[in-house]
């Protein structure tokens, strides 16, 4: 970069596409100015008369107030070198750098040829206006310079032939994406989309990597045959090099959390908020800005958007859903469990039932959710049918074929018996995380845990880091540290496992394990769990490997279905809930046992329906054949609360069928694993009675009521009911 005493070019770039500071391509030089930081006052006042800066008071030197001095002379300076040069009108923008001596320039251009030549005559300039020589001469010479060179290339933005959706946001941008392009697919559209994925043209993959910038935008709208693109955006493109269009169709924000904080100058929600509104700026005015109305900074672009406001809101009685609609846009929201748009004027048009979106795990997974009202809205807003995007939701699954890496979900076999759920998702960061310990604890069924592989990149800030370690203590039952190894970002392993350690101790939780890599972590997760744990990865760089090594080992991927009977049963209930119910709504015992027969018919292996057969059984005095489908649910997989009711009623079960000291085994173990469960005491002194033992039985079921009861008078007469009761039989 060009040196000069005083001044120094730190970096200089093309901005070839819409970006931070313009709608159009533009060029940023990156200055660094001690020289005038700490300049003398008196000699800066001085320079600032003769340019005419307007608001001439320097500030003190090596002081914030000092740098908004700088700013003005900087851009002032550019204004009148382009004057000089020959450029009557010009953009130009001036901001902080990172340092307190940094300066920002930009300044929008058609020609690469200028932005050079700016490059190289501005630190020479800047610091020939503090020498001797006279002003308008140093502007002179340097004017001359940039007027002499070469205009060199042409530097525009691509300007689509097709309509073209552009998604950015911190999460969620890369499932919102797929979610498109399999709605253009459905509409029966040759659909090209890129993101971090790669490049891909009707779900086959042209170009592999990271192509969530203005390469993959460039790559999609130049593959011949493609009729509608879908552009995932991230903030590294459009801050490195812009936008790859010059305009979209439809532009979809889906969040903005803190991510990527403390690089290339964005520190603070807010300023990175500002960059993901690149793409809303750029949208053709009859079309549509499709933004998140539950997040307040995401809501607040649509007051700067070039198209119409689309709201999106899990809430129906969002004020930004009113807001959207009286301002002439539109919204779409959750009715009564179903995907409604909003006109203005007009009936909420209901799309489809939730339950019928698969990629919202039985609406489990509340981000999924956003995303599937993202997208429908986007495409929507592009010109794809209704039908064709009703069609797009039912069929679009969240598992490894169309959208790998986000909350893919597996039941695995686990080498020391039973089986565990396992679910691959790349989070990230904050929001991230908690999306996935969402979704995992609603399918942890009673009685098992939810285990978390915690990692992420190196390039989070400190504070994030020791909240995530906070979170995953808060949010998981066992924790086991897993590291990316090719996305450390400069710190090491120790350093970043530290500050997970120490958001995990804020809430008493250490880590189980440590692993140097995600595949360690699966198979270390695998080792440590028990039979219908959920265990949550947190995966991004080995994505592939493992989804490849459960396959493998037996693994299978969960469909919509399986999903949906596992958030079922961890909510302690059955997915024929209501057909159980039906059976003990029957009043006549052969009825009730037909009904169940028909369940167990569906449901051959199920333990909570071989339960409800035996009690079938048992109510119609079937005792000899009840206590053999008792037998039979213990013998698989059979939840609490229905396990101890299981061996309960099988107790009683064998103590009507004489088999007495069977039944009080089954009690006795009972009663010291549930010591205070008054269901188990009055069985067992039933079956003591049976056995002729009626000083233990009495004794048990007296000491069982005084413990238990709240009754005033038995607690007013407490002790002496205590030490009656310990006495009886001596």
């Amino acid at each position: 970069m060009e040196t000069s005493d005083g001044v120094t070019v730190v970096g200089a770039r093309i901005l070839r596409g819409p970006n931070l500071y313009f709608t159009r391509p533009a060029a940023k030089i990156t200055l660094r100015a001690p020289s005038y930081l700490g300049g003398d006052s008196e000699q800066l006042r001085s320079l600032a008369r003769e340019m005419a800066v307007r608001a001439r008071d320097t500030g003190r030197p090596d002081t914030e107030a000092r740098r908004g001095f700088v700013l003005r002379v900087v851009e002032r300076a550019v204004r009148l070198l382009m004057r000089q040069a020959g450029v009557v009108r010009i953009g130009v923008r001036v901001r902080p750098g990172e340092t307190l001596d940094e300066v920002v320039v930009v300044f929008a251009l058609n020609n690469a040829g200028r932005a050079r030549a700016v490059t190289d005559v501005i630190g020479p300039l800047l610091s020939g206006l503090l020498g001797a020589e006279p002003v308008a001469d140093v502007f002179a010479r340097a004017g001359e310079h940039v007027r002499s060179q070469p205009p060199g290339e042409r530097v525009r933005a691509l300007r689509p032939k097709v309509p073209v959706v552009a998604v950015t946001g911190t999460n969620g941008k890369t499932t919102t994406t797929r979610l498109i392009a399999h709605l253009g697919m459905t509409a029966g559209l040759r659909t090209g989309w890129s993101s971090t994925d790669g490049v891909l043209v009707q779900g086959e993959v042209v170009e592999s990597g990271d192509y969530s910038g203005p390469g993959g935008a460039r790559a999609v709208l130049g593959t011949s045959g493609v009729q509608f693109g879908v552009l995932e955006t991230a903030r590294g493109g459009m801050l490195w090099r812009g936008l790859g269009t010059a305009y979209n169709d439809v532009s979809v924000v889906t969040n903005v959390s803190a991510d990527h904080l403390g690089m290339d100058g964005i520190d603070t929600l807010d300023q990175l908020a500002e960059v993901k509104a690149i793409i809303t700026k750029v949208t053709r005015p009859k079309g549509w800005v499709v933004l998140n109305g539950d997040d307040p900074r995401v809501w607040a672009m649509r007051a700067t958007a070039g198209g119409r406001p689309w709201c999106f809101s899990l809430n129906s009685e969002s004020p930004s859903l009113r807001e959207a609609l009286d301002g002439h846009g539109r919204g779409i929201t959750v009715l009564d469990g179903d995907i409604v748009v909003l006109h203005p004027g007009a009936s909420p048009d209901r799309l489809i039932s939730l339950v019928d979106v698969p990629m919202t795990l039985s609406g489990l997974s509340e981000h999924n959710i956003a995303n599937a009202l993202a997208g429908a809205a986007a495409g929507l807003g592009a010109g794809l049918s209704r039908e064709s995007v009703i069609e797009g939701l039912r069929t679009f699954t969240p598992d490894h074929r169309l959208n790998p890496g986000r909350m893919n979900i597996y039941s695995v076999s686990l080498p020391q018996g039973g089986a565990a759920t396992v679910v691959l998702d790349m989070a990230h960061n904050e929001a991230g995380l908690e999306a996935l310990l969402r979704v995992g604890r609603g399918m942890v069924r009673p009685g098992s845990q939810l285990q978390l592989g915690l990692g992420t990149g190196g390039d989070r800030t400190d504070e994030i880091l020791v909240r995530m370690g906070e979170q995953a203590g808060l949010g998981a039952d066992r924790v086991q540290i897993q590291h990316k190894e090719h996305y450390l970002r400069g710190r090491s392993m120790e350093e970043l496992e530290s500050f997970l350690r120490q958001g995990l101790s804020r809430v008493g939780v250490l880590p189980t394990a440590s692993w140097p890599d995600e595949f360690s972590g699966l198979t270390g997760l695998l080792t440590a769990a028990h039979d219908g744990d959920v265990l949550a990865l947190m995966t991004h760089s080995h994505w592939a490997k493992l989804h490849q090594w459960l396959m493998e080992h037996g693994a299978t991927a969960d469909d919509a279905s399986v999903v949906r009977r596992k958030v079922v049963a961890a909510r302690g209930e059955h997915e024929a809930e209501s057909e159980i119910a039906r059976i003990w709504s029957l009043d006549d015992d052969q009825a009730r046992i037909e009904a169940a027969l028909v369940l167990h018919r569906r449901f051959p292996k199920d333990g909570r329906v071989l339960y409800e057969l035996a009690g079938a059984h048992d109510s119609a005095g079937r005792e000899a054949e009840a206590l053999e489908h008792y037998d039979q649910a213990l013998a698989v997989r059979l939840d609490e609360p229905y396990r101890h009711r299981a061996l309960l009623q099988k107790a009683s079960t064998l103590r009507h069928l004489g088999r007495l000291e069977e039944s009080l085994a089954i009690l006795d173990q009972l009663a010291e694993d549930y010591p205070d469960n008054s269901a188990v005491v009055l069985f067992r002194a039933l079956t003591l009675h049976d056995l002729g033992r009626d000083v233990e039985a009495l004794r048990g079921a007296a000491r069982q009521l005084v413990a238990t009861s709240a009754e005033p008078d038995v607690q007013r007469y407490l002790n002496s009911l205590t030490r009656f009761t310990a006495a009886i039989g001596e």
